[in-house]
């Protein structure tokens, strides 16, 4: 067997629209199977998801999915490139039919779409059951709301969904290195326990899996690390063969850099352990991978190493986490610090006058927000000019809305009733969503795949 052509379209939800169209241009002019992925889910968007689909039934997938999906439908369809992809998120079974309207809206005829089913534990576990399970990381479950439970799936059910001979596949929680691992299981015919092509697979998926990272994206240190035409940064394509081999490129005709550097930097990313990478597939070992540039934008990875996965599958618990209440106000010009300090204090003297029990955190933007908030004023003016631009920002978590929305309108308030000069004033205040990792046995989670079909 040839060499599989993955792309990537995108890396997290929202990431740009467009960047898949030079992708497929490149992978219609590769030989062999071809298969584009979109990955855009994380636990927090699954558990916004998830919300969005208790207020309305048909919703729950990508918000973005139009705008990923209908620039490259046509193109992919016409060049059979396969698209693999959890915009499905809290509803794979809507997401297809969006799909199928867009492509009815296009003239693509004849499409065939899978859904993987089967992350969704509230579908066959009490919430009193997901209580029950040990907690690995996060908070407290305790008696509070569980709004999902979503476990992370592995690859068998994707290659499964592919060898349906569909045109798409729609999962909701898998973990992102199974989009491009299922793939390559289908057209390499990988055994369950072929644990070094297993590790080759999930490092290519994991290279893959965050987009323009991995091709200078998120890389781009100006003066350290230069990346060419950043505004233009093509995506990435994966070639791996069926012993494993593994090649990184991207996009032809597009900006961007691939390196030993770049590659480097996303294999190390989000990795707690080089030697046990967990996944439900396979124990991902990096800690011998090799790599070699072989050309303009082209790096070899070998060495990656496999040992079988762990006895336990992860699973995201999404419980109500109240509101949070923001503000923001600017102060510029002279003696711009000494003014933005006075409105931080006011408003924390105000939350105290109010009644307000909640931790409060003000923030004064451009004097130490995220790297030493709590630098004492006297040693705040050493460090930086009292003139200048700086933005104070005031927030709280509260189970109560109205408390919330009391700091935010406090900030607003400084407006006449604050240091003068204040400006730019934004308030928002927002559903929130807290999260726990629990461990359930593999046993009793039963993935299962779904052929979509347009409805007469």
């Amino acid at each position: 067997m040839g060499k599989v052509y993955i792309g990537c379209g995108a890396g997290f939800s929202g990431d740009r629209f467009d960047a898949a169209v030079p992708v497929v241009e490149t992978l219609a002019t590769c030989e062999g199977d071809r298969f584009l992925i979109f990955e855009v889910l994380a636990e927090r968007t699954l558990a916004i998801a998830q919300r969005l689909r208790l207020n309305d039934p048909d919703a729950g997938y990508s918000p973005y999915l139009d705008h990923y999906i209908a620039p490259i439908l046509q193109a992919a369809k016409q060049h059979k490139i396969r698209i693999v992809s959890n915009l499905g998120a809290a509803n794979p079974v809507g997401a297809a039919k969006r799909i199928h309207a867009i492509a009815e809206e296009l003239g693509v005829e004849d499409l065939k779409i899978a859904v993987v089913l089967g992350d969704d534990l509230l579908q066959v576990y009490s919430a009193d059951a997901i209580r029950e399970l040990p907690t690995m990381e996060g908070i407290s479950l305790g008696d509070q709301e569980i709004i999902a439970a979503n476990v992370y799936l592995g690859a068998r059910a994707i290659a499964d969904a592919l060898a349906l001979d569909v045109d798409i596949v729609l999962v909701g929680r898998t973990t992102d290195a199974a989009l491009t691992l299922g793939p390559l299981i289908h057209v390499h015919n990988w055994a369950a326990d072929d644990w070094d092509r297993l590790a080759q697979g999930t490092i290519a998926g994991h290279l893959l899996e965050c987009g323009g990272q991995v091709t200078g994206a998120y890389f781009a240190d100006p003066g350290f690390k230069d990346v060419p035409n950043l505004a233009e940064v093509g995506f990435p394509i994966a070639e791996i063969d069926a012993d494993g081999g593994l090649v990184i490129g991207k996009a032809a005709q597009t900006g961007g850099l691939v390196s030993r550097a770049t590659v480097t930097e996303q294999i190390l990313y989000e990795m707690h352990d080089p030697a046990n990478y967990l996944t439900p597939d396979v124990t991902l070992d990096v800690t011998g991978v090799r790599l070699q540039d072989i050309g303009p934008d082209r790096v070899r990875l070998t060495g990656a190493r496999g040992k079988p996965p762990p006895a336990t599958l992860k699973v995201t618990v999404s419980v109500d986490g109240g509101w949070l209440g923001e503000g923001e106000i600017t102060y510029a010009g002279p003696n711009a610090l000494a003014r933005a300090e006075l409105a931080a204090s006011v408003i924390r003297r105000r939350s105290q006058i109010l009644g307000i029990q909640e931790p409060l955190r003000v923030d004064i933007i451009g004097a130490g927000a995220v790297h030493d908030n709590d630098m004492s004023a006297k040693r705040r003016h050493k460090v930086l000019a009292g003139d200048g631009e700086y933005r104070v920002r005031a927030a709280l978590r509260s189970m109560d809305q109205k408390t919330a929305q009391q700091i935010s309108d406090e900030v607003q308030s400084l407006y006449c009733s604050g240091p003068a000069a204040g400006a730019g004033v934004r308030q928002y205040v927002s559903r929130q969503i807290r999260t726990a990792s629990v461990l359930i046995d593999p046993e009793n989670v039963l993935p299962h795949v779904r052929v979509e079909r347009v409805m007469p």
